[in-house]
């Protein structure tokens, strides 16, 4: 029986229980893929990662997310908490001046990340995407879409917003609906979903419902995410659907050359409340760069006897 390290954080939060939680395994040599995903079913939380030795010696750690039932090549939440547990495990923030950068080999490639803290508060992470998003097909109508979500037809759209899919290494379709009320009515029909939904491959596209109203007057965007069919009846906090987001603004958006930065609220629904940073290099009306940050804490450690 071999004792493997573990943690809890709390992502895209300054504070405990709330964001979106996240076990990190540590010391996982000899753990095969089928038992990782097993004890990522154990956990049960939207998702976990394990931690392993980097194949390019200059990065950080290599990591494997996996959600209750599979495996994903790339996603926000684990990326900016495995960054601040790997820094404050270090204590690398003390001996650089309270900042560090990192790199985490994932399935979609190295990520970069930063990591800050400024006093006593909650460490905060920033990490470049890998992808930048990429639009997907999609030939559901809007009324299969509002279906699905239990919704009516004239919940679905505002202003000039249509769904849409995208992906920057997990799809997402992208659902604006017309409010908080409509968002809070949201529900998603997974056998519904799956009979509409596009698919990248063999991954099925995740919800990323949105509106413009918001909460907490500091956002400027109010999200749900619904993915059922792989084990996450919703998700508090999702980082990967912020960077396929940031297609979405573009296209309807259409902010100008330069610097586009916005807060996303989630997990408001859940009781889980967060908050994801967005922002945008815009250069000659594209993305030349994007970029996710969020705060997180720790709230458990202990040892898996696995």
């Amino acid at each position: 029986m071999t004792r493997r390290r573990y943690e809890i954080y709390d992502v895209f939060t300054d504070r405990t229980l709330a964001g979106n939680p996240l076990a990190i395994v540590h010391d996982v040599e000899g753990l095969s893929g089928e038992a990782m995903q097993a004890i990522a079913a154990e956990f049960n939380l939207s998702e976990t990662v394990f931690v392993g030795r980097p194949a390019n010696g200059i990065h950080t750690a290599a990591i494997r997310i996996f959600t209750p039932r599979s495996e994903l090549p790339f996603a926000g939440h684990p990326t900016v908490g495995t960054a601040i547990a790997l820094i404050e495990r270090d204590g690398m923030q003390e001996r650089t001046g309270g900042a560090a950068i990192l790199v985490l080999e994932e399935k979609v490639g190295p990520v970069r990340c930063a990591v800050t803290r400024s006093g006593g508060g909650a460490a905060f992470a920033e990490f470049d995407l890998p992808r930048l998003p990429e639009p997907v097909s999609l030939s559901a109508e809007p009324e299969l879409i509002a279906a699905a979500l239990g919704l009516s037809p004239s919940d679905i759209g505002f202003e000039n917003h249509r769904p849409a899919t995208w992906t920057a290494g997990v799809p997402f379709v992208t659902v604006p609906v017309s409010g908080l009320d409509a968002a809070a009515r949201a529900g998603l029909d997974a056998s519904a979903w799956l009979d509409i939904a596009p698919r990248v491959g063999s991954t099925v596209s995740y919800v990323y419902l949105y509106c413009r109203e918001t909460v907490d007057h500091a956002c400027g965007f109010h999200a749900r995410m619904f993915a059922p069919h792989d084990g996450i009846p919703e998700d508090p906090a999702t980082g990967a659907a912020a960077a396929a987001f940031a297609g979405q603004i573009m296209r309807y958006d259409e902010p100008v050359d330069g610097a586009y930065r916005v807060w996303i609220e989630q997990g408001v629904e859940m009781a889980r409340p967060s908050a994801i940073r967005l922002e945008i290099d815009v250069e000659h009306r594209r993305i030349g760069a994007a970029r996710i940050g969020g705060h997180a804490v720790q709230v458990a450690e202990g040892t898996l006897s696995v």
